[in-house]
């Protein structure tokens, strides 16, 4: 069933064109990913089929019965509300029935409006909904369902917007970028929320990890034209290598027969009619192709690096608090050599703080940071560029430097040095305002390099980069020679480049965990878990509860109703089923996170999907059967 089809996009900014002729369909049950290089075009095409923006030509058509959730990089909220009363502003039935239930609770006197109201959220079983609510904002890192909208940081306003497209569940949903400002365990519910999820799915993202476990289709961005291929993320590298290799057999053809053709166009007479016309225009199609080929460049990050002295930072006692808080408690640590640290913790537990800290933009309540004489930081914040609008790219660089060293000892230009980040020269004299927001962070990692640190803390470096300048980028820093700190929600990039992790586990306590993330969170799962009958529960205190709206029906029973033989030997035996199931689903969840064929990702997230369900059953029947005990 095609959910979606667009005919012959184009877009263009100025005399900049993005893409043109662009023929694009997602049907039911797709997993898409597009992915291309930064300012290529991506989250424009997004907003164009999510019909938040218009194409300059072509049309999109959406079917006419089916719900879209769209989840834009910049979302749109209103600051007056709180959070909860943000995400029940979503549309869908549930959600229209939620507020057509409070509002009749308003209105005390109208029992049929009442009881209209309450046989709907039977109907659509909306009796939970703000459970679930609670459940997935609590999952992304927002427990404070009340604090207010306008109080919220970019990061957190992200979530909130991302929890109530989820909780709409639209039979196709359009994400834009839907890990960023998210921290590792809430993107690993993301990831499982996707993939028990039977609707359909349009996404950018450049998480590799994230691309090779949800998707089972990917579409790239290329020269202003698309290219799908049928597979997760690994088939696709598989299979875009393939591609390149025929494109540059197909060059090399067209070269020669270019030369051949050139030749003849030069020796034959000037006058036009005694030449074939065929040939002629035949030439002309061939001189286009191969002068216009697009010439990638690759990202060079071969710039100098001074050196470290024996002595590099010591952290001494170093605790901090803000209010009731606790972020650090008496924590001690002595960088060495090359130490390749990753830093793990939920949002709000002090990751930044530490890093402030550290190069001393922050002072602790008490402790001692001691850095060597020799040790040069370099920051990359999560923080935008602040850097005028009006200002051009090239004067950016040119105010740090006008010439700089490389490793070698040669030297090159401001202007070269953007070449090598892939700024042609015509990206190089725009305003920073027309620049994409890969393209901002791309200048921003360009303006703390060329500053020669040799201790690199990277505060989500991931960020909007694509997956080029991501593997270029882990190469310079797997032959970085100083010491590098990682903050990153790219499991990808965090395994290939840290040999140990710190994880900050909350009320101060940091554990230096020996290898990388995957290490640390096979470890962390193999500890003992609470009970999930008692998350179940306590989860259900949260539902909403339908009112009484006759007085006149009998009151339930004071007296419990005792458990027969047969329903004691029920309950035991319930526990038991719910626990193997519960075991059950997180081996299939470790099979899902390791990859595979697309169908059989999909027949695990099915048995995922079945065994939620059974787990559900089991657990209604299990309370139900507690409350006579």
């Amino acid at each position: 069933m095609n959910y979606l089809s667009a005919e012959n996009l184009a877009k263009a900014y100025g005399d900049r064109t993005l893409f043109r002729n662009i023929n694009f369909g997602i049907s039911r049950g797709d997993k898409i990913a597009i992915v291309g290089a930064n300012g290529s075009g991506k989250t424009s095409l997004l907003e164009i089929l999510a019909g938040a923006a218009p194409p300059d030509q072509g049309l999109v058509s959406v079917r006419k019965d089916i719900t879209v959730g769209y989840l834009n990089q910049q979302p749109d909220l209103n600051e007056a509300l709180t959070i909860l009363e943000e995400v029940l502003a979503g549309e869908s039935a549930q959600l229209d029935a939620v507020r057509a239930y409070e509002k009749a609770l308003a209105n005390e006197g109208d029992h049929d409006a009442l009881e209209k109201a309450m046989n709907q959220m039977e109907k659509l079983e909306a009796w939970d909904y703000e459970a679930q609510i609670r459940q997935i904002l609590g999952e992304l890192g927002i427990q404070d369902v009340e604090q207010r909208v306008g109080t919220l940081s970019g990061g957190q306003r992200k979530r909130v917007a991302l929890a109530r497209v989820l909780i709409q569940n639209p039979d196709l949903l359009i994400l834009d970028e839907p890990t960023n400002h998210l921290d590792l365990e809430a993107i690993e519910y993301l990831e499982s929320f996707l993939n028990t999820n039977n609707g359909t799915l349009l996404m950018v993202s450049h998480d590799r990890y994230f691309l090779d476990r949800v998707c089972n289709q990917i579409v790239e961005m290329d020269a202003g034209q698309l290219y799908g291929y049928k597979g997760n993320y690994a088939y696709f590298l598989e299979k875009k290598a393939e591609r390149i290799a025929i494109d540059a057999a197909e060059f090399e053809k067209n070269k020669n027969t270019y030369r051949r053709e050139l030749e003849w166009m030069r020796r034959q007479p000037k006058a036009r009619g005694t030449k074939a016309k065929y040939r002629e225009d035949a030439f002309e199609d061939l001189e286009g192709k191969v002068k216009n080929r697009r010439n990638d460049g690759e990202l060079d990050l071969n710039l100098r690096v001074s050196r470290l002295g024996s002595k590099i930072l010591e952290v001494e006692n170093l605790s901090k608090r803000f209010g009731d808080k606790i972020l650090l408690d008496h924590f001690t640590y002595t960088f060495k050599r090359q130490d390749r640290v990753g830093l793990i913790g939920k949002n709000g537990m002090g990751k930044t703080t530490l890093l402030n800290m550290l190069i001393g933009e922050l002072r602790p309540d008490s402790g001692k940071i001691t850095a060597g004489g020799t040790v040069s930081f370099g920051y990359y914040t999560q923080n935008e560029l602040n850097i005028a609008d009006n200002q051009r790219v090239i004067d950016v660089v040119q105010e740090v430097a006008e010439v700089m060293k490389l490793a070698d000892g040669q030297t090159i230009t401001a202007s070269q040095l953007l070449h090598h980040f892939l700024f042609d020269r015509q990206k190089q004299y725009d305003f920073v305002a027309k620049l994409s927001g890969g393209e901002k962070r791309r200048l921003q990692l360009l303006l703390v390099l060329v500053q020669n640190p040799n201790f690199l803390i990277l505060d989500e470096p991931t960020n909007d980069l694509d997956i080029t300048t991501l593997n270029v980028l882990e190469e310079f820093l797997l032959n970085f020679p100083g010491c590098v700190i990682i903050v990153t929600h790219d499991r990808y990039f965090m395994d290939r480049l840290v040999d140990h992790v710190f994880v900050l586990e909350g009320q101060g306590k940091v554990r230096d965990y020996p290898g990388n993330y995957t290490d640390y969170r096979e470890w962390r799962d193999a500890q003992p878990k609470k009970n999930a009958i008692t998350k179940e529960s306590a989860s259900a205190s949260h539902k909403l509860t339908p009112v009484n709206l006759s007085a006149e029906k009998p009151a339930a029973s004071s007296q419990k109703k005792k458990l027969s033989f047969k329903e004691q030997r029920e309950y035991e035996a319930l526990e038991s089923e719910i626990e193997t199931l519960e075991q059950r689903k997180a081996e299939v969840i470790d099979a899902l996170n390791g990859g595979g064929h697309h169908e059989q990702l999909t027949a695990w997230a099915r048995e995922i999907e079945e065994i939620e369900a059974l787990v559900a059953a089991k657990t209604d029947r299990w309370l139900e059967l507690a409350e006579h005990i």
